[in-house]
């Protein structure tokens, strides 16, 4: 993968592996990593690339030094990893969406198998605060809408740019989790995906990694044309309209920090998840803790 340094003198360059999801939006986030566009305090960023559930076992076993992971994951990881206030995917009043064939209401959904893109997802954890539990199969994420037109799911769960491109398969939408927690919670966007850092490398180090990854998201918002002509790579079969609009859902201020309201958004999440019994785990998943850049 490629990756930059900018080590003083002859000190070696530390090596970060950074774990992203291979989609537009974060590779219009993290390019400038790639590219050697920004100052990244002596560190080389190695570019670990895969879809966000493996990126989520990979975080559960303390392997990588930086990764995205899914809101509901941090629940398990909170002992091992912290999370970076800048870099989150937040769908504000948008987000994951059901599909089904045929034109279904929400409370059909619980007698219905559902693809799921992971157990440790955001989606996942959405979808059983508003319908309950409910019967699933894990499909990759990428292939669960043809699953679901070939009829070998009742329903689908879909993330990324299957949130737009649903109807070129002929499904139907049930339900946006993003509409519906903005309504339930009373104006809080839906937290999906964070920053988190290891922290064993201890406070300066993570501060640090922080500091890079907030440059790159800086740099590719205040030179959108290039960054986008960079995400494109990573579209799927998105024409440019759509990648831009993709981009615009999961890259904004919140994602440049998720402050007060994402904090809050985060904690409540990860709360009603424990409610509901859907964490198991005796942790302080209401609370996380953030890193202070």
């Amino acid at each position: 993968m490629p990756a930059i340094m900018s080590a003083p003198g002859n000190t070696p360059p530390r090596r970060i592996r950074f774990g992203h999801s291979p989609d537009p939006d974060d590779a219009f986030m993290y390019w400038p990593l790639a590219g050697g566009l920004v100052e990244t305090e002596g560190l080389v960023f190695e570019q670990v690339l895969e879809d966000i559930e493996s990126l989520n076992v990979r975080a559960l076993q303390g392997e990588l030094e930086t990764t995205a992971a899914s809101v509901h994951a941090v629940a398990w990881l909170t002992d091992r990893y912290a999370i970076l206030p800048c870099g989150a995917s937040m769908g504000d009043g948008y987000g994951p969406i059901v599909v089904t064939r045929q034109p279904a209401q929400v409370g059909d959904l619980a007698g219905m198998r559902i693809a799921v893109p992971g157990e440790k997802t955001s989606a996942f954890l959405a979808l059983r605060l508003a319908i309950g539990p409910f019967t699933h199969e894990v499909v990759p994420f990428d292939r669960i809408p043809q699953a679901v037109a070939a009829g070998k799911a009742d329903a689908g769960l879909l993330i990324h740019e299957g949130q737009l491109t649903f109807q070129r398969d002929g499904l139907h939408r049930v339900i946006d989790l993003g509409d519906w927690w903005k309504r339930r919670t009373d104006g809080l966007p839906l937290p999906l995906g964070v920053n988190i850092v290891r922290r064993d490398l201890g406070d300066r180090m993570m501060q640090s990694i922080g500091r890079c990854l907030a440059r790159a998201i800086d740099w590719s918002l205040s030179h959108r044309a290039e960054a986008l002509s960079y995400a494109s790579g990573f579209a799927r079969g998105l024409e440019a309209p759509l990648t831009d609009r993709f981009v615009s859902m999961y890259v904004n201020d919140l994602t440049r920090d998720c402050g007060r309201r994402g904090r809050a958004a985060i904690a409540r999440f990860l709360e009603e998840g424990r409610r509901a019994g859907a964490i198991d785990v005796i942790s302080s998943a209401s609370t996380p803790s953030f890193v202070e850049l």
